[in-house]
């Protein structure tokens, strides 16, 4: 019995290795996808203003990098002697106006150099809903402020599609070996109300795919399709029914593995899921004769990989282990 409608994807054109430079943002879906780059030992920067929901304002923020964009002095709030930063997520945060300007200039040049040496970009949308001051423009996050203070309004494709092709377009003529590949989250924004979620998420579902028949240099990836299609059941939610669970993780993540890695990136993620494995190992008896040895070959291994990946965490982890066993 088929329990579950699966669909092809075809194989991209824009493979990823580990010798890609990649640089994700985006919803929460976008950290999780990123995290598991990271553990797979790609070079990845994951959301460096943390988690940025709208497309506009990811395209704002690429397009800050690129012009090295001063933080805008009417975008800075405080709350409880920490500032924060209208344009970035509450991770961006510092106990002055100061240091708040040097943190955010300091994400826009490692965006920047990430944008001048990377392959890649992976941008995954959460919504089409966006918030605005008068006197600053639309807001990446409200940090908790009385809703009073914004408005609130769904952002139109014709908006949002010559905004972000104009964008697109600049890092295209700057980066021209750099590719973009879309996604839109499967996390439910149902805060916002179960039918103005589907409609938002309709929208950008159109955006990407009016960006990909644009631009050469895009690409869009159908996780949203995968849990909406493909896995179709409350089970691959939490608890909370917004967020997708980590088996439901684990599955995109074999898509996508399928969809960009080739063959020798795909073995080479193997021996890495198996070394984290072995990392994750616990012994029934830490003292003994036959675990020693274990922790031994593991650091042969480590040594070996350490030549092409930074394992040196590890393998002094390893060997502590082995000093006090």
């Amino acid at each position: 019995m088929q329990w579950s409608t699966e669909f092809t994807i075809p194989e991209s054109q824009f493979p990823i290795s580990h010798q890609s430079k990649i640089l994700s943002m985006g919803s929460c879906f976008a950290q999780a996808m990123g995290q598991k780059m990271l553990e797979a030992k790609f070079d990845c920067l994951v959301n460096p203003f943390g988690t940025i929901f709208h497309p506009m304002i990811l395209g704002d923020l690429l397009q800050h990098a690129i012009s090295q964009e001063k933080l805008q002095e009417n975008g800075i709030l405080e709350r409880d002697g920490i500032f924060y930063y209208l344009g970035a997520h509450s991770d961006l945060f510092a106990n002055s106006k100061a240091e708040l300007a040097q943190k955010y200039a300091a994400h826009l040049a490692k965006v920047k150099a990430y944008l001048e040496t990377g392959t890649h970009v992976i941008l995954t949308l959460g919504t089409s809903w966006i918030y605005e001051t008068e006197d600053f423009g639309r807001v990446a996050n409200c940090h908790k402020l009385p809703q009073k203070q914004f408005s609130k309004r769904l952002v139109s494709l014709e908006e949002m599609a010559p905004h972000l092709i104009h964008i697109f377009g600049n890092i295209s003529r700057v980066f021209p070996n750099l590719k973009i590949i879309l996604t839109v989250s499967p996390v439910r924004h149902i805060k916002d109300g179960i039918p103005e979620n589907q409609l938002s998420k309709s929208l950008l579902r159109v955006l990407c795919h009016t960006l990909e028949n644009k631009l050469s240099n895009v690409a869009y990836f159908p996780a949203y399709e995968i849990i909406i299609d493909e896995l179709r059941d409350y089970r691959f939610y939490k608890e909370d029914l917004i967020h997708p669970t980590e088996a439901a993780e684990n599955y995109i993540w074999e898509k996508w593995s399928k969809t960009y890695f080739r063959k020798e990136t795909m073995a080479k993620n193997l021996e890495l899921q198996k070394i984290k494995q072995e990392l994750a190992h616990r012994p029934f008896n830490p003292n003994s004769e036959a675990h020693r040895k274990f922790l031994r070959n593991l650091i042969q291994k480590l040594e070996r990989l350490n030549v092409e990946f930074d394992f040196s965490k590890e393998i002094s982890s390893v060997k502590s282990q082995l000093s006090t066993s």
